[in-house]
């Protein structure tokens, strides 16, 4: 495809803070899909790695990082030099979403990001409460400042692949089995709407079911960690608490789960007392089939769940289980356990693959909906790095379902500048797959018999409810 869309007008200046692996695959597309002035564009990065592909377009590249001291010193004058709306993309590690998302919000100038990131020492600071390092929380400081400062200017908060894209999914998911089911396929008007339409399909809950087939050219060497994205990124999440949206069917928990306190918030979720990235779970994505995935937490996690619930607060009417059920690359496998086998201490060296680096292979990420009558649905994308590589430049096939998210909220904003702050679960789903779907390879659905209590070889005792067979219980891998 060469003559790509484009889809508005930036009529200020942009600033895009981060220019790693999805700060350098979301710039392409900007040249691509919007109209904008490349002199009133600002890219802020610690680091000058990639300085040179700014250089060659002729784009201002500041070498710093921003902190908690200088963030409105720094981004004020950039987010308003000249006349027109200003657009903040956060695409950074160690800078916090809220504060950069309210300081935009009072310039009046749009914002994006694909994380609620927290400034630096939230993820490993050893004195705070379990239920503070969890995502629920950082989502909870988020929702409040809607609450406290309802409409203004649009913040699109969390709109990557995940959190952000299989939001979308899941909503194409409902109208797919409602139309298989008989049922009436409209797409509901409202948050209401949408909840009722998933409970009278029986749903009870959805797995964020990704499996990352991405092989490399050459082995990975000892002591760095690699990964298709943000190793930061993951190692960070990988360490909160293994987390996910509880829901109302379930009738068994961990020992060690605990639950939100009474008062923080929608109590949506519930977490465990062991990191994520060293949480198994048992899924299913179309290539692989039924496979293990690691309960890292994300925010969508916590929002499907609560965009979903039907009454209010820990015990509601109706509420889907959800959560992540992540099997990454091969070499991100094997990082993680050279990590946790040295008790949870990172490698010296972090290193994202980047397209050449990699020999061939999918991300396989999709929304798996399950409990219905016909039994569990997956939804979503089947993006190759070869078709990456046709397509858009300086990313693999996992970056690149992050960008082209990041792309559909930015286009969202704009056709929407008054919608305050939003999450994907509360966008139109319709217009965002619109954008984003030229780049996210085959998206399909596909039905499957398989349930958790299935191709267990029976050699030991196993503590299951086989009456429900997608009961959490047999879910967790213990």
């Amino acid at each position: 495809m060469s003559d790509w869309p484009i889809h508005g007008t930036i009529s200020g200046p942009i600033v895009m803070i981060g220019f790693g692996s999805i700060g350098r695959g979301t710039l392409p597309l900007i040249e691509r899909h919007f109209n904008y002035d490349k002199n009133r564009m600002v890219v802020i990065d610690p680091s000058d790695a990639d300085k040179a592909l700014l250089d060659e377009r002729g784009i201002t590249f500041m070498q710093l990082a921003i902190t908690k001291d200088n963030y409105r010193d720094v981004l004020t004058p950039l987010l308003t030099e000249g006349e027109g709306q200003g657009f903040c993309v956060n695409l950074s590690v160690d800078t916090s979403s809220l504060d950069i998302m309210k300081l935009t919000r009072e310039l009046g100038v749009l914002y994006i990001d694909t994380v609620v990131e927290p400034w630096p020492g939230f993820y490993f600071d050893p004195a705070a409460k379990p239920e503070t390092r969890t995502n629920y929380h950082l989502r909870e400081t988020v929702r409040s400042e809607k609450a406290a400062n309802p409409g203004g200017t649009t913040a699109v908060s969390c709109c990557g692949a995940n959190p952000g894209m299989v939001s979308w999914f899941v909503k194409q998911a409902l109208l797919d089995i409602a139309k298989d089911l008989g049922q009436d396929a409209a797409a509901p008007a409202d948050r209401e709407g949408w909840a009722k339409l998933m409970q009278s399909l029986g749903v009870k809950g959805v797995h964020i079911a990704e499996r990352d087939t991405q092989r490399t050219k050459h082995p990975k060497p000892m002591d760095v960690f690699w990964n298709t994205w943000s190793v930061e990124g993951f190692i960070s999440e990988g360490l909160q608490p293994a987390e996910l949206g509880w829901g109302t069917h379930e009738k068994w928990m961990p020992d060690n789960m605990c639950v939100q306190p009474e008062g923080s918030g929608c109590r949506s979720a519930r977490f465990l007392l062991q990191p994520g990235a060293n949480t198994r779970v048992r899924t299913w994505c179309p290539t692989p089939g039924a496979q293990y995935g690691f309960l890292v937490t994300h925010n969508e996690s916590v929002s499907i769940a609560d965009y979903y619930t039907v009454g209010e607060g820990l015990d509601p009417e109706y509420r889907p289980t959800c959560h992540y059920a992540y099997h990454p690359a091969n070499d991100a496998v094997l990082s993680l356990h050279e990590m946790f086998g040295q008790n949870g201490k990172p490698q010296s060296k972090f290193h994202v693959l980047d397209e050449d680096e990699i020999e061939d292979g999918i991300d396989e990420l999709g929304v798996l909906v399950y409990g219905h009558a016909k039994n569990a649905y997956w939804y979503g994308s089947q993006l190759s790095v070869e078709e990456t590589r046709r397509i858009a430049p300086y990313q693999n096939a996992t970056g690149l379902q992050v960008t082209s998210a990041v792309l559909a909220g930015m286009v969202w904003a704009l056709e929407n500048p008054t919608a305050g702050i939003v999450e994907a679960d509360e966008m139109d789903h319709a217009r965002c797959l619109e954008v984003q779907l030229p780049y996210l390879g085959p998206v399909k659905g596909y039905y499957t018999d398989w349930t958790p209590l299935e191709g267990r070889p029976g050699l030991f005792p196993e503590d299951l409810d086989t009456a429900d067979p997608w009961q959490f219980r047999n879910v967790l891998v213990r």
